[in-house]
């Protein structure tokens, strides 16, 4: 299975990016999905997951209300809308497949920088 993230990018804050996270090979569409971000300097923290069907959802705090993910089975992709950008969500975000326990994904992509200047 192999997870391509793309959609990063620098701006303003309270701007908006959508990062997209395609998956190819032996991807099933069953696997929960999830995007992670990791700070300069920080430890790699939960951002969003998402179930196979998409009725069921799970955010971190911080960006509750702020962020949405949605899945396109048809398409093997994952989204991560992120509306009202804040400096602190500066990061490095990788999306990752297959769950095996909390916070554990068995797969993950590459990574994108989003970078969110005040």
């Amino acid at each position: 299975v192999q997870l391509q993230a793309s959609g990063g990018g620098s701006v303003q804050a309270g701007d908006s990016l959508r990062l997209s996270c395609a998956a190819s090979g032996r991807f099933l569409s069953s696997y929960r999905m999830a995007w992670f971000r990791q700070a300069p300097g920080k430890e790699r923290e939960f951002v969003a997951s998402i179930w196979w069907s998409g009725s069921s959802t799970s955010y971190a705090d911080s960006v509750k209300g702020r962020f949405t993910i949605t899945r396109d089975n048809a398409k093997n992709t994952v989204y991560l809308q992120m509306n009202s950008l804040k400096p602190e969500d500066t990061a490095v975000y990788y999306c990752a497949a297959d769950s095996v326990g909390p916070n554990l994904y068995v797969y993950w992509g590459q990574g994108t920088l989003v970078t969110v200047s005040s």
